[in-house]
């Protein structure tokens, strides 16, 4: 059952971690003042809100391992909406998409990032994990796949706890690589920074389009059992 749960999340929990804006915000707070107290906050905030949201939708998606259960029907009508939803995202993400020669820009939040105080740190990774639309529908998912697949107690927690490493690998890796790299590492993150704004409209889009293929299908599929 956990290695069932674990193959399910997989795709969703890559999806969350390649979500460009958080990249960038980690990499703008890290390279701020008191960058590494507020990189770790961020991430610690990031994690938490991950792990608040997957263990509340197991709770409430508890039996849905019964394909005849009411839970299993919810959830199966749930992704039905969640992977339509992500693929309108998707699809209004690419029509307002930086036509030619047009500039992409981080959203204005961002740019006083580099000064952020501890507690906004802390809320800003809370809240782009948990909080966050698409973050919320995926993390929602993943968390209905666990329940779907069977895994209760110690399953259920190693299941949500590989979704979240998965899904923090990225915030939780540039923290790291600017704990331990330096110089080197800042010219690093900065590049990867600067590849994330540049490319931010494709990512997500692909990300979007294909995660909501493959949500609104599972969903379809279990409709009909």
């Amino acid at each position: 059952m956990l290695i069932e749960a674990m193959g399910a999340v997989l795709p969703t929990a890559l999806a969350v971690a390649l979500s460009p804006f958080p990249l960038i915000g980690i990499v703008l707070i890290l390279s701020g003042e008191r960058g590494s107290r507020n990189g770790l906050l961020f991430a610690a905030g990031w994690v938490v809100g991950l792990t608040a949201v997957s263990m509340l939708v197991a709770v409430v998606f508890d039996g849905a391992d019964s394909p005849d259960s009411r839970s299993s029907a919810i959830a199966d009508w749930g992704r039905v909406l969640a992977g339509g939803a992500l693929i309108v995202l998707g699809a209004r993400k690419w029509w307002k998409r930086p036509r030619a020669g047009e500039q992409a820009e981080p959203p204005g939040w961002m740019a006083s990032l580099g000064n952020a105080t501890a507690g906004r740190a802390l809320l800003l990774g809370v809240l782009l994990s948990g909080a966050n639309p698409k973050n919320l529908v995926l993390t929602a998912s993943a968390a209905a796949s666990i329940a779907e697949a069977g895994a209760h107690g110690a399953d259920l927690v190693a299941g949500i706890t590989v979704f979240v490493l998965i899904a923090s690998c990225t915030v939780l890796g540039s923290v790291a690589i600017h704990l331990v790299g330096g110089q080197r590492a800042a010219s690093f993150l900065d590049s990867v920074r600067h590849f994330m704004v540049t490319n931010s409209n494709v990512i997500t889009v692909i990300v979007l389009l294909l995660l909501g293929a493959s949500v609104l299908g599972d969903g379809l599929s279990g409709l009909g059992r």
